[in-house]
């Protein structure tokens, strides 16, 4: 069995994604997993999903960015869209659509590791499967009364993975810290390369990091947590 190699909020870096694949010297067994947020606020969303869908076996998830603008196409809820969405879906192609329509999972779970892989996370009250779509790509914090939340509407609830006693394992991403969020029984890997940070590479089973700097902080770098 090759390596497993999870990889962070990409968020249009396609300069940063192209030296960290470089540099992660890939081999035919190894298989690549996209934790959600290929597009939005970085400069390239369209060459980042055209680099990803051209990856032979990759298997890619899907984040809340990515679920917005499949919600906006599905006319779920015009009023949805962002500023930075607008900009996306500007540039994204026929091909680059059906990719975001058809490829994405909402999580990859792998028996051989006992690891899911996710955009967001999990509650600690139920089964990870159990679990509505919303909850796995939002979930950043949980809130006095349990409930997911996020930085934005509850800045002071309590990490969803410091409540996280596994099994199983959980590699995630969506929650832009300053460095790797590591946990005896999970591990966040954004690391907020849009924001200035590094584009992050978690490497299983050595349970290895890998990491590139960003070029340049391309959206709001006070959005980035210190861990």
């Amino acid at each position: 069995m090759g390596r497993t190699i999870a990889i962070g909020d990409v968020h249009g870096c396609l300069n940063e994604l192209n030296e960290l694949l470089e540099k992660l010297e890939l081999q035919p067994s190894d298989r690549l997993i996209f934790l959600g947020d290929l597009i939005n606020r970085g400069p390239n969303s369209h060459g980042v999903v055209k680099r990803v869908r051209g990856i032979p076996g990759a298997i890619t998830l899907l984040g809340n960015h990515e679920l917005r603008l499949l919600r906006y196409a599905r006319k779920e809820d015009p009023s949805i869209l962002r500023s930075t969405d607008e900009k996306t879906i500007a540039t994204l192609t026929k091909k680059d659509w059906r990719f975001l329509r058809h490829a994405l999972l909402p999580y990859f779970y792998e028996p051989a590791l006992n690891t899911i892989f996710v955009h967001g996370g999990f509650t600690p009250d139920k089964p990870w499967y159990k679990q509505s779509l919303k909850t796995i790509t939002g979930i950043q914090l949980i809130d006095n009364e349990g409930n997911p939340t996020n930085s934005k509407d509850c800045p002071q609830g309590i990490p969803w993975a410091d409540t996280w006693h596994g099994p199983p394992f959980v590699v995630y991403g969506h929650f832009p810290r300053s460095s790797a969020y590591e946990r005896p029984h999970s591990i966040g890997i954004d690391t907020g390369c849009v924001h200035g940070g590094a584009l992050t590479a978690y490497i299983l089973p050595d349970k290895h990091i890998v990491q590139v700097p960003a070029r340049m902080c391309y959206s709001n770098g006070s959005r980035l947590f210190r861990s």
